[in-house]
């Protein structure tokens, strides 16, 4: 009877840790998956946000996916990266979403060719405070769902 006794709690404690380890391992796929876009309905449309509803905006100035903004630019428009496949929301066409792999080898997202960055003067949901700003040698814009950019507001 002992025998069985430590039999079963060897086993048991196998199980918690085999469960533990893999919820772990879960955890860590999903902090490493693939950024989030949707959809958000602002002034100027239903336009490209983050997961957190955050506004992001394309460069005129970048070369198809290849991306013109580092230093003193990315400090001010931060690209949106990810680490795994872009994740579509609702309304968002998973077609048009990409990655452009930038000069420090992170991946930023991209939508219908173009890169995406967020504005440091956003930091609420449904803010566009970046639309239309002339900076860095062209101007930044939103995006819609079809991947085209908003010119106007």
């Amino acid at each position: 009877m002992n025998h069985w006794t430590k039999f079963l709690t060897a086993l048991a404690v196998s199980l918690v840790v085999a469960s533990t380890a893999a919820a772990f391992a879960l955890a860590n796929a999903a902090a490493k998956g693939g950024a989030r876009v949707a959809l958000a309905k602002t002034p100027l449309g239903r336009i490209l946000v983050d997961s957190k509803g955050i506004t992001l905006y394309d460069f005129v100035v970048d070369k198809g996916t290849t991306s013109a903004c580092y230093g003193a630019c990315a400090a001010l428009w931060p690209p949106l990266l990810t680490h795994g496949k872009p994740v579509a929301g609702p309304g968002v066409k998973a077609s048009l979403l990409g990655t452009t792999k930038r000069k420090d080898g992170k991946l930023e997202v991209t939508y219908g060719g173009h890169p995406l960055y967020y504005f440091v003067s956003d930091r609420k949901p449904g803010q566009t405070t970046g639309q239309g700003i002339d900076q860095f040698g062209g101007p930044w814009w939103v995006i819609n769902a079809k991947g085209k950019e908003v010119h106007r507001g």
